[in-house]
């Protein structure tokens, strides 16, 4: 997994709406939490695209839905969304707000599949681009287990208090299957859709008869089992875990969850809207300071932070909100 702050990539700022984007090695996939600066993103990124899990939807953490679905538009494709209370309606009305009278002369198959997380349920519907976007039933499910399960990874979710319900995000990869590149040249062989091929054969359990097939310098093909080319070509290691908090008030509520979220996490993105000398101003808007930001990630023992979502107050003081992080990550006890 490959994950990275959107405004980063474009030169950017954490000044501007966050995001993040976690793209996965050797297979054209990629998941999306929030959708503030998809600009930030070539095409050719935002296409692999398969699933947006979005906090909230204040407008800095939405705004791109629009931008993705003009990407999206014409292509056969699943587009699953994840969202909070309210979330479908808010899916609805971004949809509503064109005209798609021309869409069924499309002959490929564009599908947004939206679910709407509530404490007690989630509600899920499907919007069909050849049918004008419109609402397709809806299937209510219990609240209970991740959001999205797959033989590699899983993501769950829990409520964060920002006077209203918001989303804070955790992706967890059962192991990470790492290729060596050394050995892979040794072999006579070239990457390519195979070794995600090889990768999903691992974490799926499959047997090590498994037949691969796998691309050679000479431009013939080489048949290997699964047995052999992860005892030749993979060191494993224990998978990544990336979590994702943003926009919720300093309380002992959330601080009790983001804790047990995000507890023992490689890389934790959180935002840090305001300097802790206006921590009053922080609660008042239900927002964390830098310090908190800090606190909460050596608390939860994350190995590395990312900070996003900066006042724009701040603008000619980044140094002092990075450093107040710092500060308080690297602090004992």
């Amino acid at each position: 997994m490959r994950p990275t702050f959107l405004p980063r990539t474009a030169g950017q700022t954490p000044f501007d709406d966050p995001g993040v984007y976690v793209g996965f090695a050797h297979a054209r996939r990629a998941l999306l939490f929030d959708i503030g600066q998809p600009s930030a993103l070539t095409s050719r990124d935002l296409v692999k695209v398969s699933h947006v899990f979005v906090s909230h939807t204040h407008m800095d953490h939405f705004i791109g839905f629009d931008h993705l679905v003009r990407v999206l538009l014409g292509r056969n494709k699943d587009l699953f969304l994840y969202g909070p209370p309210g979330f479908l309606q808010n899916v609805e009305g971004k949809l509503a707000g064109y005209s798609w009278n021309l869409v069924e002369n499309y002959e490929s198959r564009f599908r947004i599949i939206a679910t709407e997380v509530c404490p007690e349920r989630r509600v899920t519907r499907t919007y069909a681009c050849q049918k004008a976007f419109a609402p397709e039933g809806g299937a209510t499910h219990a609240h209970a287990g991740p959001l999205l399960a797959e033989d590699p990874f899983k993501v769950e979710a829990v409520f964060l208090d920002h006077k209203i319900p918001c989303l804070a995000f955790c992706l967890a990869e059962r192991f990470h299957v790492n290729v060596m590149a050394d050995r892979l040249a040794d072999m006579g062989l070239v990457t390519g859709p195979w070794l995600a091929d090889m990768k999903q054969a691992l974490w799926a359990g499959k047997p090590g008869s498994t037949r691969l097939v796998a691309p050679t310098t000479e431009g013939g093909e080489r048949v290997l089992t699964l047995k052999e080319a992860s005892e030749r070509l993979v060191r494993f290691s224990p998978g990544q875990k990336i979590a994702y908090v943003t926009d919720c008030v300093y309380s002992p509520e959330n601080e009790a969850r983001i804790l047990s979220l995000a507890g023992g996490c490689d890389h934790l993105f959180i935002e840090a809207a305001f300097l802790d000398e206006d921590k009053e101003e922080a609660a008042r808007k239900h927002h964390l300071t830098a310090r908190q930001a800090g606190d909460l990630a050596r608390r939860a023992g994350a190995r590395d932070y990312t900070l996003l979502h900066f006042s724009p107050r701040y603008a000619d003081r980044e140094d002092d909100l990075q450093n107040e992080a710092k500060r308080a990550f690297e602090a004992k006890g």
